[in-house]
């Protein structure tokens, strides 16, 4: 691929790049614009629309977003057409990112997905299980995918109705326990969630997990099998500028802000639209999902401490397993998993 050198940045040779490459960085531009700043321009928008003639448009969006608070709680607004949007699958092409299936899932059980490492912005999460651009409902026939994201940012105006589309609710106990209802519904929890996201170093492999329990609690309950899954490059995508280690102040800050926010402040870079060194695009780095084989759970609506905890140290087991088992084949031979609280 073309590239123009200017002090030290590589310029992108834009006359010698393909229409595909160009729509591959569109697409990826705008899923970090959408994660990244979606729900603050909703709000924007809105208010902006209060003092011009379409004022009535926000003041009935507001009877409907009130009337229809729940919606993340209860499934959303799932639409098959947006899952298959040819976007998606030019941003599934820029990194590009692949779901392995390692074993069958039943349509028959519930089950409940543990997508490991958060990364900066989970992006293998929301190509492979909120889009079909990975071929989820060829893989794993008649099983209903559902990402679970943080309620807050399901309290957005606008951006709510947006990330329901795709399948994404918010994760509670509540969501949890509507989706978990049926069968062959499976709900996808980034188990780390935003504390993780302040280890999502490249070359590293940080999984906040020890003290992580209520998953399998959940799974317990409701008797869905749990499924161990790893995402080999979601943490390269991007790194994080600042140097942020454990009793560091910039740590304490973050942990700080995540408690009180429930998201993290990291600072983090990719590369650029014109440009491979500066920018907040993300790196084009294959992420490789291996989704493990389920680990089976009978149901009990009242678990003690002890299956919870024996059924978490069985959990732990099986991801470990399955990171080694497959780190030598994506390029992470050196690597080893390191569990923390």
């Amino acid at each position: 691929m073309g590239k123009v050198t200017v002090g030290g940045v590589e310029f992108v040779d834009i006359l010698h790049v393909p229409m595909e490459r160009r729509l591959q960085t569109l697409a990826a531009l705008g899923a970090f614009l959408s994660f990244a700043f979606g729900g603050a321009s909703a709000i924007v928008f809105l208010v902006y629309l209060l003092f011009t003639r379409f004022w009535w448009v926000t003041m009935l969006y507001m009877v409907w977003y009130i009337y229809d608070w729940d919606a993340s709680s209860r499934g959303g607004h799932r639409l098959e057409w947006v899952r298959r949007l040819k976007s998606n699958r030019y941003l599934r092409d820029f990194f590009p990112v692949t779901l392995i299936k390692t074993a069958e899932l039943s349509p028959e059980n519930n089950y409940i997905f543990g997508y490991h490492p958060h990364g900066v912005m989970s992006m293998g999460g929301f190509v492979n299980f909120s889009t079909e651009a990975t071929g989820f409902s060829e893989k794993f026939p008649g099983i209903r995918p559902y990402l679970l994201t943080l309620k807050l940012l399901h309290q957005f105006p606008m951006y709510r109705e947006w990330l329901t589309l795709f399948g994404i609710c918010d994760v509670s106990r509540q969501s949890i326990d509507y989706i978990l209802k049926g069968k062959g519904n499976a709900v996808i929890i980034v188990i780390g969630g935003a504390k993780e996201s302040m280890d999502a170093n490249p070359g590293e492999a940080t999984i906040v997990l020890k003290n992580r329990k209520g998953f399998v609690k959940m799974a317990l309950r409701h008797g869905a099998h749990l499924v161990p899954v790893y995402s080999f490059g979601e943490n390269d995508i991007y790194y994080l500028v600042l140097k942020n280690g454990p009793g560091s102040k910039t740590r304490l800050f973050q942990r700080w802000w995540q408690k009180l926010f429930g998201f993290a402040p990291i600072l983090f870079a990719g590369r650029g639209i014109f440009n491979y060194n500066i920018g907040l695009v993300p790196y084009r780095v294959p992420i490789n999902t291996v989704v493990g084989k389920p680990i089976p759970v009978e149901k009990d609506a009242n678990p003690s401490q002890e299956k919870i905890d024996a059924l978490h140290e069985t959990y732990m087991s099986e991801l470990e397993k399955l990171f080694n088992e497959h780190k030598a084949h994506f390029g992470y031979k050196e690597l080893s998993i390191k569990f923390v609280e």
